[in-house]
């Protein structure tokens, strides 16, 4: 079904310029950038780079049955399949609902088969085409090694962000968050706000860049489908399967970078023995056992790193690492159904932290806090948690970025407020925003 061929890339961080440059020409695009320089440490990594272009055949539906729908289409394409589970996939998992405004108007779920894919490990890049385009292989690698980045300087951005909820309103509604806690309805809830611009003139390529440039995460993503942009610079696995093991790796806890070094030291210990923090962590790391054992055979979810301190450009951030086992007869997209919205991005309990995020929140998730990634032909999958990302409409010049925190019975509200502003930061910075 597909041709391979491969190739020597003598200067992996060149190449990623040239074929994001290439990519642009295709109305389907998908990046995947586990940016290895900067996240040696990152467990479970399969590729440097990942890049799919030119849909053959794709998936695009609301919510109602789209797992149902979704599985249809994996299970008979048995190839490579490219996209994204929007956080409103909720409503087809429990009897839940999303009425809040949507600036953007992506679709609930959207998955691509592309013509061409392209695999960067080391410097060893592997091309893989369907057999209806593979003599176009060689031209096209041609083409991409001898792509330039436009030299043309960007115009300064004029951009007016607005923020969806105001201070004082954000600091009521966690309140309100705080009372549902207090009287036992959930232990912990992800709550989030949006940021936003209408009227907004961005060329995406070149924000994507600039965002993973200064954040350089593992699970940055640049993502085209027409008009519609995901620029991501996401730090979190959702889920990934790699045979019969699964892995979740769900981020709680943040703490601020400093340029100096002592005081950057002393940040990424206060993280480390936060109480707050901690119990944040190890709610959602109970959640995500929860939400394994529902495929997982017996005794085998365990947690292989719980409350470790990973460091980014950015931040510092608290994550653990769950895994589980599963049947070789059990469906990859049940193990992404029984599991989805992602723990750390809703709450404890699940189904009582949704609820009462919908009503607490102004703007439909959408895309934000839902997951990007891909299957293979062989099952497997990885996706990521889509959040320090920007998303933008260019049809009607709509674009939003949203941040959120989770609020535990310690939470402080003037405190959550700041840490949202700290994750907003990237977003401000290459917007070229004040």
């Amino acid at each position: 079904m597909r041709t391979t061929s491969t190739k020597h890339i003598a200067n992996p961080t060149l190449f990623k310029e040239q074929i994001l440059y290439w990519s642009q020409q295709f109305s389907e695009t998908i990046i995947l950038d586990s940016n290895v320089e900067s996240n040696e440490n990152q467990l479970y990594k399969s590729y440097d780079l990942i890049v799919a272009v030119d849909a053959f055949t794709s998936i695009q539906t609301d919510y109602e049955k789209a797992f149902e729908d979704l599985y249809q289409y994996q299970s008979k394409a048995n190839d490579w399949l490219f996209g994204y589970l929007a956080y409103d996939l909720k409503n087809d998992v429990e009897h839940l609902q999303s009425q809040n405004f949507d600036g953007l108007g992506f679709s609930d779920l959207y998955f691509f088969q592309p013509k061409k894919i392209f695999l960067l490990k080391d410097s060893t890049l592997e091309i893989q085409y369907l057999n209806m385009c593979d003599d176009e292989i060689d031209s096209d690698f041609d083409e991409i090694i001898q792509s330039q980045m436009s030299n043309v300087k960007c115009q300064k951005l004029s951009i007016n962000i607005q923020q969806r909820i105001s201070k004082e309103n954000y600091i009521k509604k966690v309140e309100k968050t705080l009372s549902h806690i207090h009287r036992g309805d959930i232990y912990e809830a992800n709550f989030c706000m949006e940021f936003f611009a209408n009227n907004a003139l961005i060329e995406p390529s070149e924000i994507y860049q600039k965002l993973n440039k200064i954040s350089d995460s593992p699970f940055a993503v640049y993502f085209k489908k027409n008009k519609q942009y995901l620029l991501s610079a996401s730090p979190e696995r959702y889920l990934k399967k790699d045979n019969e093991k699964v892995i979740s790796q769900p981020i709680k806890g943040t703490a601020k970078r400093n340029t100096d070094s002592n005081i950057d030291e002393q940040n990424k210990i206060a993280l480390n023995s936060n109480p707050k923090e901690r119990s944040e962590n190890i709610m959602i790391v109970d959640l995500v056992r929860n939400d394994l054992s529902q495929t997982a055979t017996k005794g085998s979810v365990k947690v292989e790193e719980l409350c470790e301190i990973y460091t980014f450009k950015q931040v510092h951030q608290m994550i653990s690492t769950v895994v589980s086992s599963v049947s070789h007869t059990t469906s990859p997209i049940e193990i992404l159904r029984t599991t989805f919205p992602m723990g750390s991005m809703t709450g404890a309990p699940k189904i009582s932290a949704m609820k009462i995020i919908e009503d607490l929140e102004e703007t439909k998730r959408g895309l934000y806090s839902g997951a990007v990634g891909y299957f293979t032909p062989s099952g497997n999958f990885d996706f990521n948690v889509v959040i320090r990302s920007i998303l933008y409409n260019s049809e009607n010049q709509y674009l939003s970025f949203s941040v959120g925190s989770a609020i535990t019975a310690e939470a402080i509200p003037e405190n959550e407020y700041e840490e949202c502003l700290l994750k907003a930061k990237a977003m401000f910075e290459v917007l070229q925003v004040n």
